[in-house]
């Protein structure tokens, strides 16, 4: 899967006509970006993909015919001789729609109630290679994965590199809560939220909120107050 050289070449498909003209609207309005097909159902949705060859193809779980998990199956998954990226953006976000959309090549699964901001986020990261989750969902499988108590001895923490305004960013994060929605708790704006979020990104050298999420509750961070 090659980088392109000019804008992003992106095909949106979906069953509903006002969502692909959002997601259209949204992509579309990116310098970076631009959307070159459009497919209500499954089997025009591959059969574009294959005819246009996007960069990008955003998938939804429920269509007519073939849904996206298939979709992204036959254009992403093992044994694909060419295959492409196909971001997944779906209302519904069960555990086996994510883990069948990851293991059948999916480079990334985001909910689409998770804003324009995350939308446009996703898509720059498929490019770049990462794959990138809808912090909501993040935050129930690294709840899955935590340990129910923590072992009789363990070691103290060694000592966080993020400030506490930092911290308590980064447990917000971990949380799954917007930019939008951390700046209206800590009252500050969301732009500022968003410095906020790339500075833990730099300290913590992980590449996305999803990164941020695992290391906050891998240290014990999320749901507690910040540590100094």
């Amino acid at each position: 899967m090659a980088t392109p050289l000019g804008p992003t070449r992106l095909l949106i498909a979906d069953d509903q006509e006002d969502v692909r003209s959002g997601f259209r609207l949204i992509l579309g309005s990116q310098p970076d970006m631009t959307v070159v097909g459009e497919a209500a159902d499954g089997v025009t949705a591959v059969d574009l993909a294959r005819s246009l060859r996007p960069d990008l193809v955003l998938a939804d779980i429920r269509m007519p015919g073939v849904d996206g998990l298939e979709v992204t199956r036959r254009l992403a998954g093992p044994g694909v001789p060419d295959p492409m990226r196909v971001l997944v953006v779906t209302t519904f976000d069960h555990d086996d729609y994510v883990r069948t959309a990851l293991r059948d090549g999916a480079c990334g699964f985001l909910l689409k109630r998770s804003g324009p901001g995350l939308l446009i986020e996703g898509v720059r990261a498929a490019m770049a290679g990462d794959v990138l989750i809808s912090p909501q969902i993040t935050v129930r499988l690294l709840q899955n994965l935590a340990p129910a108590s923590p072992p009789a001895a363990v070691a103290p923490p060694p000592p966080s590199p993020l400030t506490a305004r930092e911290q308590e960013i980064a447990r917000l994060v971990a949380e799954g809560f917007t930019n939008a929605e951390i700046g209206e708790k800590l009252f500050i704006t969301a732009g500022t939220a968003k410095t906020h979020i790339a500075n833990v990104q730099a300290k913590l050298k992980v590449r996305n909120r999803v990164g941020i999420a695992a290391w906050t509750w891998e240290n014990g961070l999320a749901g507690r107050a910040p540590r100094e």
